[in-house]
């Protein structure tokens, strides 16, 4: 199959050479543009959609055909042409739809709009089962434009490169990609993916998952839900009349079929509703187009408006299909204003294929090796909505910008340019913000970092005012395959009169980040809570000790070294091994300072559950892994590696750890498991529910942190 693949191609470019190229402009009758009006080959499944300022392309080979242009709103429009070897132009002007108000059977006085939609309530249910399997050619184009930038952000400056694509008032295209998918669906829920070619501005692999917005079902998707994930209610769902008010507008006659148009709006704020207009076919119920909106009075999160427009169009006998459809965004945000819009143009729908029984798998997407080597002319033969101006300059700029970045990663021009933009060390970034510094090299990049150390501060009785300085440094060399990063942590007890330093050298691969693969070595002298899961944060035990004179946190000092391998498999299954070696040493209360309730005294610095158990100093060494999984999972497939996206299983987790007794002088000998399942379900409109039950054992035989003479199991299961 791969090696006749470039003979389709060739034959497909032989064929377009040869094709006639058809383009004009949709707009109304006062030539106002319609932005993504849908134009279409009468009797064929060929089409393609107008951009946003109402400009279109089409590419057919030579004869006579009618075209079709429509737009929600407007009466749809057809004229005949005849295509030759020279371009044509062929302009539409659409007029308004007139909508005739028929006679209807008005029960108890309401609008004639809620018999229409109870007819399209019973149907639903048969439309949205009506095909069980297609499969759909689906082009995206995802489009962000800047209306303008802030010049600060929480109280810091925002920095800009020259090469962004935007202006000096930070306006312009701050994303733009396409992509061309083949999907294949089995219902309820096989999907299988094909990403055919992705490409985003500037390099990247652009937006390649469609957008299948299903009004057919109770409750819409939008976004996978991470909009609200609630979702929100079709406003033809079962109980759509208890949500919305319906009112009749009139219908029109197209191709012999009545359309009724009705406007939709929520009875109530603060639920997930849309508002709009829905427009339904008269005798069989169905959808034939909507306008509908969303904003955050209807429980929209990180938008403030969100439109979504769609036409559904016949692809089979009785079957109609969404053919176009838009999702038009606003954002105005911390003084980011940002407009843009998804398109997604589905064509070459065919029903009920009859897929091979291992055609679906556990991979749901897949790109295909040359996803990202299709060229412009490629592009220009199979995009169905054409680019603006600006768009074909923002792919030209951001691209060769790309492209000379990597051509001159190493180059002295590129390292001096960005070597001048480094930010000088100060004082304030140092004391308050956080400094960092960048070595740029021909063979290495080199970055250290430090955190403020006004944020470092920290009180306690053990040690009074403490201060913190944390620093890290990432090394980066161009012929390796990992990067090294090392970390150094500086303590001092002002009260304690004590110096604590401790470190770690951290090896992880470049690429498969999400892997999270890397090998750690740790060590040094540092202080440690008796909890190891740190249940107290320093800055409320600094509020309870200063304050009201309760320490809670309880503290002991330690020598150690530790080994941690961290990765994550391509079958799902997370793997984490450490083993840590301490000599732990016990400290006491140096400082008894507090601002109010002198007359209390601190607890002594010893957990209080524990009052009857003495703390010597000794040594322990404990080992464990934890292994993490998730059956069921599915894959994104890419040429050289796959990522696992989760799946509707619960999560399976084991934890062992075991304390070696006279090893390195270990005094430590106990077994602990550990096993839980956790799991999110979404109710949609039910809510959320998390569950998770955990069994953990505790064999204790030891000589440990406290000298327990007996050995005792404990067993605890809880369910939240």
């Amino acid at each position: 199959m791969l090696r006749i693949l470039p003979l389709l191609f060739s034959f497909l470019f032989i064929q377009n050479i040869n094709a006639g190229n058809i383009s004009g402009a949709v707009t109304d009758a006062s030539g106002n543009p319609l932005a993504y009006a849908s134009v279409t080959v009468k009797g064929t499944n060929k089409g393609t959609t107008a951009n946003s300022v109402g400009r279109y392309n089409l590419t057919l080979a030579p004869g006579n055909y009618t075209l079709i242009a429509q737009y929600i709103g407007y009466a749809k429009t057809e004229k005949t042409i005849t295509i030759g070897d020279s371009p044509v132009v062929v302009d539409f002007a659409l007029e308004q739809q007139m909508l005739t108000l028929q006679e209807v059977v008005v029960k108890r006085g309401e609008d004639p709009a809620y018999e229409i939609i109870r007819q399209a309530i019973k149907k639903r249910d048969f439309y949205n089962n009506q095909v069980d399997s297609l499969s759909v050619n689906v082009y995206i184009k995802g489009l962000l434009r800047s209306g303008g930038l802030p010049k600060k952000l929480m109280g810091k400056p925002i920095e800009r490169s020259d090469d962004d694509g935007l202006d000096s008032a930070g306006k312009g295209i701050l994303f733009l990609s396409e992509s061309v998918t083949q999907v294949d669906l089995v219902r309820p829920n096989l999907v299988k993916m094909r990403v055919i070619s992705s490409r985003e501005s500037g390099g990247g692999m652009g937006l390649s998952f469609p957008f299948f917005i299903n009004f057919y079902q109770n409750n819409v998707s939008v976004f996978g839900n991470n909009l609200n994930p609630r979702g929100f209610i079709s406003p033809i769902a079962d109980g759509a009349i208890h949500y919305y008010r319906f009112k009749y507008e009139g219908s029109f006659v197209e191709d012999g079929v009545m359309i009724n148009t009705i406007t939709v709006t929520p009875r109530r704020k603060n639920e997930p509703l849309f508002r709009g207009t829905i427009q339904i076919t008269e005798d069989d119920w169905r959808i034939h187009s909507l306008n509908l909106a969303l904003s955050k009075d209807q429980q929209l999160e990180l938008l403030d408006t969100i439109r979504i427009s769609q036409i559904h169009t016949p692809v089979a006998s009785d079957i109609w299909k969404t053919q176009n459809q838009v999702l038009a965004i606003d954002i105005n945000q911390f003084g980011f204003k940002v407009n843009g819009s998804f398109v997604n143009i589905y064509s070459d729908y065919v029903i009920n294929p009859g897929f091979d029984k291992k055609h679906f798998g556990r991979t749901i997407m897949k790109y295909d090796t040359a996803y990202n080597k299709k060229d412009s002319v490629w592009w220009s033969t199979v995009r169905p909505v054409a680019l603006e101006a600006d768009e074909k300059r923002d792919f030209v700029f951001k691209d060769s910008i790309s492209q000379a970045r990597r051509d001159t990663l190493r180059s002295r021009y590129h390292l001096d340019s960005l070597r001048a933009r480094k930010q000088p060390i100060t004082i304030k970034k140092i004391v308050w913000s956080g400094q960092g510094y960048t070595f740029y090299g021909k063979r290495s990049t080199v970055n250290w970092s430090m955190k403020p150390l006004v944020k470092g501060l920290e009180y306690n009785t053990v040690e009074g005012v403490v201060m913190n300085l944390a620093q890290s440094l990432s090394i980066s060399r161009a012929q390796t395959k990992n990067n090294l990063s090392i970390a150094l942590n500086s303590r001092y007890g002002f009260s304690k009169q004590h110096f604590n330093m401790w470190g770690s050298v951290n090896v992880a691969p470049k690429s498969l980040g999400y892997r999270n693969r890397f090998v750690k070595l740790s060590g040094g002298k540092r202080i440690s809570q008796f909890n190891q899961d740190n249940p107290i944060d320093n800055l409320t035990n600094a509020a309870y000790t200063l304050l009201a004179k309760k320490n809670y946190m309880k503290l002991y000092e330690n020598w150690f070294g530790s080994v941690e391998y961290n990765n994550k498999l391509e079958s799902g299954l997370r793997i984490n091994a450490k083993v840590t070696y301490e000599d732990r040493i016990p400290v006491w209360n140096t400082t008894d300072f507090s601002f109010f309730k002198k007359e209390r005294e601190f607890l002594p610095n010893h957990p209080y559950e524990l009052t009857d158990m003495g703390f010597n100093r000794h040594q322990s060494l404990v080992a464990g892994i934890n292994l993490s999984w998730q059956p069921g999972q599915h894959y994104i497939e890419f040429p050289n590696h796959k990522v696992p996206v989760g799946s509707d299983a619960p999560v399976f987790d084991i934890d062992y750890q075991r304390g070696f007794s006279g090893v390195f002088g270990s005094d430590t000998r106990f077994d602990k498991w550990r096993f839980s399942i956790s799991d999110n379900l979404n109710l949609k409109m039910g809510g959320s529910l998390s569950i998770a039950s955990e069994l953990v054992v505790l064999l204790i035989a030891i000589q440990s942190v406290f000298p327990i003479c007996n050995i005792s199991t404990e067993t605890r299961l809880s369910t939240i």
